[in-house]
């Protein structure tokens, strides 16, 4: 696999699980609890969209290269955040873990398609 398609792969992957986890967010009384946990619950359903929507923008991005860009940009942000509340909270590296993967991630994908 050459390094065009690995990165497509890598979007791929990244809009897919955005999408699902931010449907999670709508139905998972297990979300619901850590937004709460958070002290966040207020922007659960707000978070939950710009995750579906970021990640359907990458896997659309894959043909439209600035939504790529764009989405991962934003999904890069949701996550610095992400890792920044878990910190706050002085959460254990294995649970900051998938935020700060999915922010070297998304940031990766923004630099290697802008």
């Amino acid at each position: 696999m050459d390094i065009k398609n690995m990165d497509t792969a890598l979007a791929i992957f990244s809009g897919i699980a955005f999408v699902v986890y931010g449907l999670s967010l709508f139905f998972s009384n297990k979300m619901k609890n850590e937004f709460e946990r958070f002290q966040l619950k207020r922007f659960i359903y707000l978070v939950g969209s710009l995750e579906i929507l970021g990640g359907l923008g990458q896997l659309i991005g894959i043909y439209l290269n600035p939504l790529l860009v764009f989405s991962s940009l934003g999904l890069s942000i949701l996550m610095l955040m992400g890792v920044l509340t878990r910190v706050r909270l002085k959460d254990n590296f294995i649970l900051i873990f998938p935020a700060f993967f999915f922010l070297i991630l998304n940031s990766y994908l923004f630099i290697k398609f802008i």
